[in-house]
């Protein structure tokens, strides 16, 4: 992906598909925020997107050697956030225990927004370095005519 501007190109659009799915996983998890029962009859578990350092080609590499930019950024993993669910005392839910109490989602709406604004934000960051390297060939293009 390096490569100057053409390389400036990639590295926002790599920014731009992470932080894209960064924003449906957070949709993923507010939407299933009170589902205590998946398919594998557990309540769900938060996710959480894992991001990167791209990985450049081996002629890339080579071609840039000792060179600090870098290559973007690629999804490394969509992992399940570990942390157990609050139990709730609701002896009439259908997944109630013996005791009367419901395992919820270990999902916390105000963590899952601030999550889905720092992915917004990325985003825009990458959109506004996108146009900026636009505006960059735009005036090469200008300049060569």
């Amino acid at each position: 992906m390096s490569g100057g501007l053409f390389g400036s190109l990639g590295i926002s659009a790599s920014g731009m598909t992470a932080t894209r799915l960064q924003m449906d996983v957070v949709a993923e998890n507010l939407a299933n925020a009170n589902s205590t029962s998946g398919p594998d009859g557990k309540p769900y578990q938060r996710k959480d997107v894992v991001l990167e350092q791209a990985s450049p080609s081996f002629a890339a590499a080579l071609s840039r050697a000792g060179s600090q930019a870098g290559d973007g950024v690629q999804v490394a993993g969509i992992v399940s956030d570990p942390t157990p669910g609050q139990r709730v005392y609701n002896p009439g839910h259908p997944d109630a225990d013996a005791q009367g109490y419901v395992t919820m989602p270990n999902v916390s709406p105000v963590t899952e927004m601030v999550g889905l604004i720092t992915a917004s934000r990325g985003y825009e960051a990458n959109v506004q370095a996108l146009s900026a390297a636009k505006q960059m060939f735009m005036k090469t293009l200008d300049i060569l005519r």
